[in-house]
């Protein structure tokens, strides 16, 4: 498989074998007979992301034959509630897209440029060790070419999110402390001459989005997209620790590697370290609506929409063919083209994605971060792809950049 998601942060072994043989559920909106059988491997893919070690899966996918939801596994590990089609979920980096459609229908106003300089609407922000940002756009923000270190990849910050994460899981951070804590570290390169993940970008154009408005960026993102698109179970939650109801619950290892190491209800977390980069809380419906929406070109003009979808080959195998702004692209094994995005954070593992013309889409979760496979459901649904003994045996998720 070409394509393949951007994998998560934290990582360990299975759960126990009581999870691992949880029992799939399904519901279907508006398939049924033999339509339904049009989502078997997908339903079977879901109950192996089970079996390898996530707590609970939901799914839905929309195409021409209507809207398809399934779960698997539970949605509370106390109480065995199984996981619902309306339930909410963080999305992590899957927020990414938002901002870069924000800046774009501001250039649409011709109140910015994505090829202005970040200098000039964040002027000394970008500074020090090697950053310049009067040598970086816009774009480049948006695309990851910018060179901008990733806040996440600094030492005391991991640890502060991963194996400290239960002292500091209610901390307030500001953008600027988060940019501040890039800035003492060199670039990964040049502006323009390399691909590298990053989530500083994206705060960076969270910040220039207030700048250009007056208005905050969760306010902007609000006012242009949510409600355009019809988005009522989608927040922004700031500083809030909560969930809006209804939901599950989310749970981590903290990087523990021992199969039998602790598994902790992370349900409850102050996102601010995330901000423009991984703050957003949704559910899988208001994910195909928005991927729909964005394919379809509901959202920006034409020229904008060119620019949104215009890839730039990455560094990262993981992640795809080519990296547009705020969304991935690759070429499936049955050679199905799709635009899509991961996103992780601590207990939520999200995947949205959708075909060019956004007919068809499909959006998952786990509320787990340490095991299963988002690249696997992504062959199921669009190419029928059945699990194999590898996706049914534990298989832990790379050690990589958390909000990844």
């Amino acid at each position: 498989m070409t394509a393949r998601t951007i994998r998560r942060a934290l990582t360990t072994a299975a759960l126990a074998a009581a999870l691992a043989t949880t029992a799939l559920t399904t519901t279907a909106s508006a398939d049924t007979g033999r339509d339904h059988d049009r989502h078997a491997a997908t339903r079977a893919m879901m109950e192996a992301q089970v079996k390898a070690g996530v707590p609970g899966v939901l799914g839905q996918a929309q195409d021409a034959h209507g809207t398809w939801n399934a779960s698997a596994g539970v949605a509370d590990r106390a109480t065995g509630r199984e996981r619902l089609p309306q339930d909410r979920f963080r999305i992590g980096s899957i927020t990414k897209s938002f901002v870069s459609t924000v800046l774009l229908q501001l250039e649409a106003e011709g109140r910015l440029d994505i090829d202005d300089s970040v200098e000039r609407w964040l002027p000394g922000v970008v500074h020090g060790n090697g950053h310049d940002g009067g040598r970086i756009t816009i774009r480049q923000l948006l695309n990851h070419t910018s060179g901008v270190f990733n806040y996440t990849e600094d030492p005391e910050f991991f640890q502060q999110i991963s194996t400290g994460f239960l002292e500091h899981r209610y901390e307030t951070r500001t953008p600027a402390q988060l940019v501040a804590t890039a800035m003492k570290h060199e670039p990964h390169f040049k502006p323009g001459k390399g691909w590298h993940y990053s989530n500083t970008n994206y705060v960076l154009a969270g910040m220039i989005v207030e700048k250009a408005t007056g208005h905050s960026y969760a306010s902007e993102v609000d006012k242009r997209i949510l409600k355009k698109a019809g988005m009522r179970s989608t927040t922004l939650p700031g500083t809030s620790a909560r969930v809006p109801g209804p939901h599950g619950r989310g749970y981590s290892k903290l990087f523990a590697t021992a199969p039998d190491a602790k598994i902790h209800d992370v349900t409850e977390l102050n996102p601010s370290w995330g901000w423009a980069a991984g703050e957003i809380i949704s559910t899988t419906g208001d994910l195909n609506r928005y991927y729909r929406a964005l394919l379809r070109g509901d959202l920006l003009p034409e020229r904008q929409q060119r620019e949104l979808l215009t890839a730039v080959p990455t560094s990262d195998k993981e992640i795809g063919a080519g990296y547009g702004l705020g969304l991935s692209t690759g070429k499936l094994s049955c050679g199905v083209t799709i635009w899509f995005h991961g996103g992780g954070i601590h207990g939520s593992t999200s995947m949205a994605s959708g075909t060019p013309d956004g007919r068809h889409t499909a959006a998952f979760n786990f509320n787990g971060d340490w095991a299963g496979d988002p690249n696997a459901l992504l062959e199921a649904e669009y190419c029928g792809a059945k699990p194999t003994a590898a996706t049914e045996t534990s298989k832990e998720l790379k050690k990589l950049t958390s909000l990844r």
